[in-house]
């Protein structure tokens, strides 16, 4: 054997192409992991336009989907499909105020002297958080006028089945402001970052009472950091 043979022999082989790194998809309710090497058309599924809000009904202007829900309202699927990009659309949330304009106005609304303001707030009257009058106080049951007890009758003390759980099943997190995915031997009282909530929404004003932060756009609001840790929850309401 020659000694070019030899040295040919006993080089290393090149090493392998390290995997190109994977990009997380802009898109509002997409929210994907992909490569540029994986990303057929229609791979991405979208909502192209912002959100509207009004009272606590949560809408997307592109397919009219609805839900008074938050969490429920940020996983409606999108309606439109395309590629996914790492660019961020700018869309910005469109209150329902201004399609309503036109509608006739109701007839005023009779309230006492004390907490006129409150009660002219159509959140304060559905028992909303409203970050202009604070939090309302809730209306108290009337009482039998026969005396007969009106307490509701205790519910059954019979424990709920506990449901059973793959450790190494992957899971997605509910919280509020979380979404990622995690399995359940990896669980700690650490490991989630999110809002306990509720979101807030009143007005051009739109943010979080847990943390008392208020935005004006939506992309904003869906930027404010998570402001509590705890464990991650797939079972979440």
């Amino acid at each position: 054997m020659s000694a070019e043979t030899e040295k040919s022999a006993a080089a290393p082989a090149p090493a392998p192409a390290p995997a190109p790194a994977p990009f997380r998809c802009q898109r509002i309710g997409c929210d994907a992991v992909f490569t540029d090497e994986d990303n057929p058309d229609g791979s991405c599924h979208y909502h192209p336009n912002g959100p509207m809000f009004h009272d606590g009904m949560k809408e997307w202007s592109c397919c009219k989907q609805r839900s008074h829900d938050f969490s429920l309202f940020l996983a409606i699927p999108g309606c439109a499909t395309g590629k996914h990009t790492t660019e961020k659309p700018v869309t910005k949330a469109v209150s329902l105020n201004t399609k309503k304009a036109a509608l006739p106005k109701a007839a005023p609304i009779q309230s006492s002297k004390q907490g006129v303001e409150s009660e002219a707030c159509s959140r304060c009257r559905q028992g909303f958080f409203c970050s202009d009058h604070g939090s309302q106080p809730k209306p108290q049951k009337p009482v039998a006028a026969n005396g007969t007890n009106t307490e509701p009758v205790a519910k059954s003390s019979v424990p709920q089945p506990k449901k059973k759980v793959d450790l190494n099943e992957p899971r997605i997190c509910k919280n509020k402001g979380c979404g990622k995915t995690y399995k359940e031997k990896d669980n700690h009282d650490a490991a989630c970052e999110h809002h306990p909530g509720p979101a807030v929404f009143h007005d051009r004003n739109r943010g979080w009472k847990c943390c008392d932060i208020h935005v004006k756009e939506f992309d904003e609001f869906m930027e404010i950091p998570p402001c509590t840790k705890g464990w991650h929850n797939a079972d979440a309401v």
